[in-house]
């Protein structure tokens, strides 16, 4: 994924001096450093220096965390090897093949394991990357519960009116949830001429957001519901969409209907764009305890002290899978990977997920730093290491 204009570490248009400040200190630390700013083309040093710490390196919006910090406590720890795609595995072995920094799987909220490598601990923030879109649905779901968007069969111009004569008249908010616009696409990370490169370069136009500015500019090239396509852009979309409904900031908005509420154990962070509004599809900065955090209250509905932050259902519908993405026993919800066991999952590149299963009450938090953005290798291994996770805990004998 292009990191560029404000995500750019180096180079970037800094909304204030103390920013520029910030991205020069931080980047003079992240030693040779590509000029180009595309994370295709970073080491792994660079990588591994960079993912820990991209809240300095670009202007971001702070996500508050409350003073009453949700208390972990340990559950029966899980074995150090399981049996992966039939072969055994310890957790070491796989925490270096998948090149993790943490990994924290909580069963009935109580954690079973909890590790850290490539000195990183839990105390550490690591960038989200597009495990952020789940985040970002989750606040249109809080949205429409607080009466600020009346229904996701709403046509999204009802709420962004900019885009009325774009190729998203007629599109809906749950099209856009589901990445069904129909709108014409390119999300080629390594195609210097993809929408998903350029719209990053896109400056604000007499005040209007650059996401708008370069989203109100596509075409629609398939009837709305009908086809599924990735497009990171339509999940920026979306968080405009939220923050014009509300009235408030995407981290504002997340501090107050969950990070503070749920317990979050830290602050967290979400970056800027050109027009100084956070990047709806990527890259929020947290804990990943916080994020195991997430994870559990998506598994339990959205609900915090019997009183649900999102409309009844929410995530059941947000966690089944809603648009088929042509890989069988998989598909796509409300911004959420789905598997047709039930579980589902928020994934980022490079390693970045929370995975989580309501069935067996177990969520699944890895952040780390894989060879490439999305290798298959890793991503299979990491789908087996769920499966044997989710095996283990299901024969395991009721604890006394």
């Amino acid at each position: 994924m292009r990191i560029l204009g404000t995500l750019a570490l180096l180079g970037a248009t800094c909304l204030s001096l103390t920013a520029c400040e910030q991205v020069q200190k931080a980047a003079a630390d992240v030693a040779g450093l590509p000029t180009d700013k595309n994370i295709l083309f970073w080491t792994d040093a660079q990588r591994d220096k960079a993912f820990r710490m991209m809240d300095t390196l670009a202007p971001s919006n702070t996500i508050e965390a409350g003073d009453n910090v949700r208390k972990l406590e340990a559950g029966n720890p899980l074995p150090d090897s399981f049996e992966v795609a039939g072969k055994p595995l310890s957790i070491s072995e796989y925490m270096e093949q998948q090149r993790l920094a943490g990994m924290v799987i909580l069963q009935d909220g109580k954690i079973r394991k909890e590790e850290y490598r490539r000195d990183f601990d839990k105390d550490g923030r690591w960038t989200s990357f597009s495990v952020a879109k789940s985040l970002v649905s989750t606040l249109v779901g809080a949205a429409i519960k607080d009466g600020h968007i009346k229904s996701i069969d709403d046509p999204l111009t009802a709420y962004i009116p900019e885009l009325k004569g774009s190729g998203y008249d007629g599109v809906t908010v749950l099209q856009l949830l589901t990445m069904t616009s129909g709108v014409k696409w390119n999300e080629d990370y390594a195609d210097p001429k993809s929408d998903v490169a350029l719209f990053n370069e896109t400056k604000p136009v007499d005040g209007m957001d650059p996401i708008i500015v370069y989203m109100k500019t596509l075409e629609n090239e398939a009837t709305p519901g009908t086809r599924w396509q990735y497009n990171t852009g339509e999940t920026n979309l979306i968080g405009v969409l939220v923050a014009k409904a509300t009235g408030k900031t995407l981290s504002e908005y997340l501090s107050e209907k969950v990070w503070k509420p749920y317990g979050m154990g830290q602050d967290a962070e979400w970056l800027l764009n050109e027009g100084g509004k956070e990047i709806g599809g990527c890259c929020i900065s947290a804990t990943v305890r916080d994020y195991a955090l997430f994870g559990q209250f998506a598994m339990e509905g959205g609900k915090i002290g019997g009183t649900s932050v999102v409309p009844e259902g929410w995530f059941a519908k947000a966690g089944k899978k809603q648009a088929d993405i042509g890989a069988p026993g998989r598909g796509y919800g409300y911004q959420w990977w789905t598997f047709d066991d039930g579980s589902f999952a928020g994934q980022g590149i490079f390693g970045q997920g929370i995975f989580i299963d309501p069935a067996h009450k177990l969520v699944i938090a890895t952040n780390g730093n894989w060879p490439s953005a999305s290798p298959d290798e890793q991503k299979n291994q990491r789908n087996a290491f769920y499966e044997a996770v989710q095996k283990y805990v299901a024969a395991e004998p009721p604890v006394s």
